[in-house]
């Protein structure tokens, strides 16, 4: 079993050079203030959180219904639909609340189990009353995985608002003929009709803008522009296999297609092929809409427009008389909130990135991994969360030198779903749900008792060798919200200690523990 370095406290960031990245995490200590979330939360905003808790989008089941391609689909295990059940509505009352004591003696035999490795950290938290009810390593760092990404989501909605769009724009180049793109951070852009993300911006409309506003000018060249992001493309702590063209992120640009992939086609396991330079690929792919060979396509700036211009001035005044910085047309990116759902359902590491860089740009700093990394930090602290608990890298989970304590994702959890924070609730649509959609679709099959959970625990997984995290919401039989957070390290075989995992959820589930 390979060992790994133990993420670094808080706000201290690797050597330029850092050491050959080991495999597996441990964990290291954060002993700096817990911050607690304030309690008695009002029953009835806790029942309108399990109401937006319940909003399934594009569950599994029914994915063909709602247009994916069976044929590019890749196969999954097949399990009988679940049941709805008080997850997907709202809780009729408040339920009766779980003791410690007695969520201690159902979790412990099961976190004690050996297909979670060498060590556990924990957390169980009662989302009306605050309460703690179960702690194991609780306000610890360990690696979180893709449990990351819940921290990137409620710290986007927190910075940018659920309605808020991206822009991609389009403006004369100095040069005559010269037409620049503008990356505006949007991961989610189409080349046409058939994109990844239903409903993206499209480089056909943007290049038909364009057209029109040039009138008779002839289009000679395409100029890229990514200035928006700046610093390095990929993270401290990624594995090169984890890196395009054959891994599961892309480096991060400010201008893309379909989150950087050759094909817009989302592959559950295995590699997801993504372009070496995204942004130069997706400006070829806009030249060919305008007509302008792939060879006349470079990186460079736009120019500075001369004095101030309304939206697409230029789109409606088509004559001659372009002049260098002239806006020339826009596409806009589905609401943030769409794209978070994207991010957590599929788990996809380049829209995490993307929507991290977000956290930045809207605190007035350079969008850059380590500025990213501090903005989201900063906006976990206005909102009163444990931010110290928090050692960050990147936004996606990738980085071997992330720690998050389970602490602070039930907090996190709990903050969201608490009703004093609505914009934040808006998360929850996105978090797969168990054995129904995203990336828990396949879970909570074996062993059988695990299946009563389905439709029940809504949660981000988090995977990396040697590395197994679960975190999210989940409603008792006795009607009760509860947040939770179980991240294992040490683990050998990933089916056994998923299984592992769902099974202290499932328990949860199951116990009334009052």
């Amino acid at each position: 079993m390979n060992t790994a370095r133990p993420p670094a406290p808080a706000g201290v960031r690797p050597p330029a050079k850092a050491a050959p990245r080991p495999d597996a995490p441990t964990t290291t200590g954060n002993p700096g203030s817990r911050t607690k979330l304030i309690s008695g939360v009002a029953a009835a905003a806790v029942l309108v959180a399990v109401a937006a808790v319940g909003l399934v989008a594009r569950p599994g089941p029914v994915d063909e219904w709602l247009g994916a391609d069976p044929a590019t689909s890749a196969p999954v295990a097949v399990t009988p639909d679940p049941t709805p059940t008080p997850v997907l509505v709202a809780a009729a009352a408040q339920g009766r609340a779980p003791t410690g004591p007695a969520v201690q003696e159902a979790l412990d035999p099961l976190v004690g189990s050996s297909a979670l490795g060498s060590t556990v950290h924990v957390s169980v938290l009662d989302v009306a009353s605050a309460q703690v009810l179960y702690s194991r390593n609780a306000e610890l760092l360990t690696t979180p995985a893709s449990t990351t990404k819940l921290l990137t989501a409620v710290t986007a909605l927190a910075a940018r608002g659920p309605a808020y769009r991206l822009t991609t724009r389009a403006v004369a180049g100095r040069k005559p003929g010269e037409v620049v793109i503008v990356g505006g951070g949007d991961p989610t852009l189409s080349i046409g009709a058939k994109g990844q993300f239903p409903g993206a911006a499209r480089l056909d409309r943007l290049a038909a803008q364009v057209k029109k506003a040039m009138g008779d000018t002839p289009i000679t060249r395409v100029t890229v522009d990514v200035s928006l992001f700046s610093g390095p493309e990929t993270a401290v702590g990624w594995d090169s296999a984890d890196i395009s063209p054959g891994g599961q992120v892309s480096r991060i640009q400010a201008l893309m297609t379909n989150a950087g992939r050759v094909t817009p086609v989302h592959n559950e396991t295995g590699g997801d092929p993504r372009y070496r330079d995204p942004a130069l690929a997706a400006g070829r792919a806009f030249a060919d809409q305008l007509g302008v060979p792939s060879e006349k396509v470079a990186k460079g700036e736009a120019p500075a427009a001369a004095g101030a211009t309304g939206a697409s001035a230029g789109a409606s005044a088509p004559a001659a008389g372009i002049s260098p910085g002239q806006e020339l047309g826009t596409v806009q990116s589905p609401p943030l909130v769409q794209i978070l759902d994207w991010m957590l359902q599929q788990s996809d590491n380049t829209l995490a990135e993307a929507m991290g860089r977000q956290v930045a740009l809207a605190a007035g700093v350079e969008a850059s991994f380590d500025a990213t990394s501090e903005a989201m930090l900063d906006k976990l602290r206005e909102l009163g969360l444990p931010a110290d608990e928090a050692s960050l890298y990147d936004a996606s989970g990738l980085s071997r030198h992330n720690g998050i304590s389970p602490n602070l994702l039930v907090q996190t959890l709990a903050l969201a779903a608490g009703g004093t924070r609505p914009e934040l609730s808006a998360m929850f649509n996105g978090l797969p749900v168990a054995g129904w959609s995203g990336t828990l679709r396949t879970r909570f099959v074996t062993p059988s008792p695990n299946r009563s959970a389905q439709g029940v625990v809504r949660a981000k997984t988090g995977t990396l060798s040697g590395v197994n995290t679960l975190a999210g919401v989940l409603v008792t039989r006795d009607g009760r919200v509860l947040a939770f957070a179980v991240m294992a390290s040490g683990t050998s075989d990933p089916s056994t200690a998923k299984a592992a995992l769902d099974k202290v959820a499932a328990r949860l589930v199951a116990c009334g523990c009052s």
